[in-house]
């Protein structure tokens, strides 16, 4: 590996440490993150003449800090700008280097909540917490989310003025408030992940990458958070979802049905990660849904699914956030436990729904239970409504080819 490429894998992996330790100097995300790119360019100049250090991400951070001194310094409210920050951080020495991924500090907290803050919009908060979180590129932003790279980069741009304008603190919560950012927190990584998991839009069901990137973000925050129940909760379902990604897909990127897939792909170690987090989980809903996905890991064959508890626990679900989607997740698993007589009555009363009016998914469950009912013409022109709503172009196909042998 060249000292160039040394310098480019060393930044993906610590960029977003090195951006949390600066921000708590200069307490703005915007100007960390062009400190942090300095040390890059730095690194690069040196790196390829005096060898890459023995502790590179070490080097990149103290280079990072001494360059954020420099800036306070320069600043005319210097004084009560150090003064903020302490006096011991006019000599910085190399900080150690973490003994793992996990082995985080508490700068990383203060920064997931603030690109997470609820100050900004939903897609705001998603490109700002992949590319300081992440570090994802503004091109690898709009490319997992089939948006245009300007758009994503006005996007990311916005959102670090709008927190500067703001005045957006630079610290972890606490009371209500802390509660209130948690919960846009793991809306966030749950929605990078569920992007992944299967894309709303384009030729892939699937984008791996994506899933991966929220599934280290969901086990860096129960590292940071090991006391709250609900980020294990979340870390436990990804580590569940995250297990069948492989077995979700064909050789040429087709969709896999659940009842199809080969459990054999199923990657045991997620699931045993996923296990261990519920040990931790709460009675939240991201626990629940854990537990939901629990029960499909643990079964060996599709045979063995316990539907009736997961038809419990999507009633518990209900409860706790009350959704037309949830509600359609319910009757698939009701249909499973007790016949699809028993489950069509309830997709019919989410016809009426107005945010399921568009939502494929309806048509799609509903051409299902008609299909095992052996109503088969009602049940394709299901499917091909169904077909018409997606966007996805392998969902697209797999629900064609449904209505063609119904």
């Amino acid at each position: 590996m060249s000292a160039t490429q040394a310098v480019e894998a060393v930044f993906r992996i610590e960029s977003a440490r090195i951006i949390a330790g600066v921000a708590r100097i200069v307490r703005d995300v915007a100007i960390a993150e062009e400190i942090a790119q300095d040390a890059l360019v730095a690194a690069l100049e040196q790196w390829p003449e005096s060898g890459v250090p023995d502790k590179p991400g070490a080097w990149l951070m103290a280079t990072a800090k001494h360059r954020a001194i420099d800036l306070v310094r320069r600043k005319e409210t210097y004084a009560r700008k150090l003064a903020e920050v302490g006096r011991s951080l006019e000599d910085v020495p190399p900080p150690t280097e973490p003994a793992a991924p996990d082995d985080i500090d508490d700068d990383l907290l203060r920064l997931i909540f603030t690109a997470c803050h609820p100050v900004l919009a939903t897609e705001a908060r998603i490109a700002l917490t992949l590319r300081l979180m992440g570090g994802l590129t503004t091109q690898e932003i709009a490319r997992a989310f089939l948006a245009s790279e300007p758009a994503v980069a006005q996007r990311i741009v916005r959102a670090k003025r709008a927190l500067a304008k703001a005045d957006v603190p630079f610290e972890v919560p606490y009371g209500a408030d802390r509660e209130e950012r948690l919960a846009s927190v793991l809306e966030v990584i749950y929605l990078i992940f569920n992007e992944g998991y299967s894309a709303t839009a384009g030729d892939d069901l699937v984008r791996p990458a994506l899933c991966e990137d929220a599934l280290r973000l969901a086990r860096v925050l129960a590292a940071l958070m090991p006391e709250e129940p609900e980020v294990h909760g979340l870390a436990a379902l990804l580590e569940f979802q995250a297990s069948r990604i492989s077995a979700r897909t064909g050789p040429d990127g087709e969709p896999v049905l659940l009842a199809d897939q080969n459990r054999s792909k199923w990657n045991r170690m997620l699931i045993r990660r996923g296990a261990l987090a519920m040990h931790h989980a709460g009675s939240g809903p991201y626990s629940v849904q854990a537990a939901i996905a629990g029960c499909h890991a643990e079964a060996v064959r599709y045979e063995d699914t316990d539907w009736a508890t997961i038809a419990t626990l999507y009633g518990r679900l209900v409860e706790l956030v009350p959704s037309p989607v949830v509600e359609l997740n319910r009757a698939v698993a009701v249909s499973m436990a007790e016949g699809p007589e028993a489950a069509l009555p309830l997709v019919d009363a989410l016809a009426a729904e107005p945010a399921l009016r568009a939502y494929h998914l309806l048509p799609s469950v509903r051409g299902d239970l008609l299909e095992r009912l052996g109503r088969r013409e009602e049940a394709r022109a299901e499917f091909e409504r169904a077909a018409s709503l997606t966007r996805n172009a392998r969902e697209r196909a797999l629900l064609l080819g449904r209505a063609a042998r119904a």
